[in-house]
């Protein structure tokens, strides 16, 4: 009995400088700070960091004055900053960078009067901040059915943008579509779905079709976490599942299984993979094979304000 362990796996560039922007601003000013929406998408990392007196808060009018408030890596609109910037918060943008590079894309095409169709699941904090980089020119694609309803202007200007958390593969899809209906459709300048989503579901998608069973680790508010049980079974696993923590793990899974794939998602500590492995080794799943698709080695540097601040300090 063994198990094929992914890698890449957990954090990604943009989920590491984002809790490491929450870290440095409590060591620095003391709690509370103040976040807008989770900073990333793992329950484990939230608690950790509300521990630590980070305020987690759905608006940025729930943010008492004089206090320093936080954005998280999914993004926020245009709307939002210029809320903060009324209300002269200090604010330290946690965005990740390639969440920003849409926004810019966004911002782009409605400069030059594009209809813009963004591809992403209605309610997720990122796509409501791409969104609102250029409200009166996007309209959200959320899957195929969705597709019929579109509306444009001018079916020779319309151009696609994506979530960065999405499926590759039904994102394809999605745009072969919208391709059938706009055949002069304008691609982004560059691929919208992150390396890291990217990267994960390469390695569970070699896993996958040896695995009796794939567990992931994450939260279920983390598109990019579902995404990875969803490709599991595309690709053959005959059974997924999504967990926060090893303690949800069942034992009645493990009935008739030999091999066991692990992954987790791109805002999921190490620990608690190493929690999951612990708990499959002692029901005698101890046999672990590293299963790698690619290395990574991105990093992003925390905001220049940050760094400012952290220079002067001393720090």
């Amino acid at each position: 009995m063994d198990i094929k362990l992914a890698n890449p796996r957990g954090f990604c560039a943009g989920v590491d400088r984002a809790i490491d922007i929450v870290d440095r601003a409590l060591d620095m000013f003391g709690a509370p700070v103040y976040v807008r929406h989770e900073v990333v998408h793992n329950k484990f990392v939230v608690d950790n960091l509300r521990a630590r007196g980070a305020i987690f808060v759905e608006e940025v009018n729930e943010i008492p004055d004089d206090v320093i408030c936080i954005f998280s890596a999914h993004g926020v609109s245009q709307a939002v900053r210029q809320e903060a910037d009324n209300r002269k918060l200090k604010v330290f943008d946690a965005t990740c960078p390639l969440v920003t590079k849409v926004h810019h894309e966004a911002r782009r095409f409605a400069s030059d009067d594009y209809d813009i169709l963004l591809i992403g699941h209605e309610g997720h904090e990122e796509v409501d901040g791409t969104a609102g980089e250029a409200p009166d020119h996007v309209q959200l694609v959320d899957g195929i059915d969705s597709i019929k309803d579109i509306k444009v202007r001018d079916e020779n200007k319309v151009a696609w943008l994506s979530q960065t958390t999405l499926s590759v593969d039904e994102t394809l899809a999605t745009v072969a579509e919208l391709r059938k209906r706009f055949p002069n459709l304008i691609d982004p300048p560059s691929d919208d779905i992150c390396y890291a989503t990217q990267n994960r579901q390469v390695a569970i998608k070699e896993i996958a079709p040896q695995a009796d069973l794939v567990l992931v680790v994450g939260s279920t508010n983390s598109s990019n976490s579902v995404r990875l049980v969803e490709v599991s079974l595309e690709y053959g696993a005959k059974a997924a599942y999504l967990i926060d923590y090893a303690a949800e793990a069942k034992d009645e899974w493990l009935e008739n299984v030999n091999t066991i794939g692990v992954s987790s998602g791109a805002s999921v500590p190490e620990i608690l993979v190493k929690d999951l492995l612990t708990w499959l080794a002692d029901r005698g799943f101890g046999d672990v094979e590293t299963v790698t698709a690619t290395e990574e080695h991105l990093l992003f540097a925390i905001p220049p304000e940050l760094r400012k601040d952290l220079k002067a300090a001393g720090r």
